[in-house]
């Protein structure tokens, strides 16, 4: 949660009247290279989202997270439903390991019927663009996609796109503030 891009994303977003909670997994805070199990990684997720529900029972809640996070989101929202979550929103969704192009780590997605964002980079090595369409085909209305030429997995682009990191970021803050706009504001 301390990582740069996440506070970066963070205060973009905060610029754009977004607030957001972050948080660990319990492996981060242990220190650890290794995830936890998915129950435990999903129990953090259920935990994140019923504290920003204590916190802000007015405010919409989408619930979503960058790479791993956005994983653990989607499929503890598949296991069982996130309660007071309107939708999910992934930044670098982990379509499948590095260079070896697979869907299995989305198999979940079809048992989550909400609104989904994919924001996504281009170059995005653990996405591959053709495998990530068919799945936001699959998933229908439900699921909207949102590319970033040239933005690699950290949404890092190259000199010779002529974009920087930070335009990059106001993308991704641009692109969740119109989808999260979509949705009735509670009272």
């Amino acid at each position: 949660m301390r990582h740069p891009f996440m506070a970066a994303i963070a205060e973009e977003l905060a610029a754009l009247g977004i607030a957001t909670l972050r948080y660990q997994f319990p492996y981060m805070e242990r220190g650890a290279r290794r995830p936890d199990p998915p129950p435990a990684c999903h129990a953090a997720v259920r935990a994140a989202v019923a504290l920003a529900a204590r916190l802000v029972p007015k405010l919409t809640l989408i619930a979503g997270g960058k790479s791993f996070g956005a994983r653990m989101t989607s499929r503890a929202q598949a296991s069982e439903p996130l309660p007071g979550v309107s939708g999910l929103a992934f930044l670098g969704f982990p379509l499948h390991p590095a260079h070896k192009p697979g869907a299995v780590r989305a198999d979940h997605s079809q048992n989550v019927k909400m609104p989904l964002l994919f924001v996504q980079g281009t170059r995005d090595a653990l996405a591959d663009l053709e495998l990530l369409r068919a799945l936001v085909k699959r998933l229908g209305r439900r699921a909207t996609l949102k590319l970033l030429d040239d933005a690699d997995h950290a949404f890092h682009v190259r000199v010779k796109s002529g974009r920087d990191d930070l335009q990059v970021r106001t993308d991704i803050a641009t692109a969740l503030v119109a989808w999260a706009a979509k949705f009735p504001k509670r009272c």
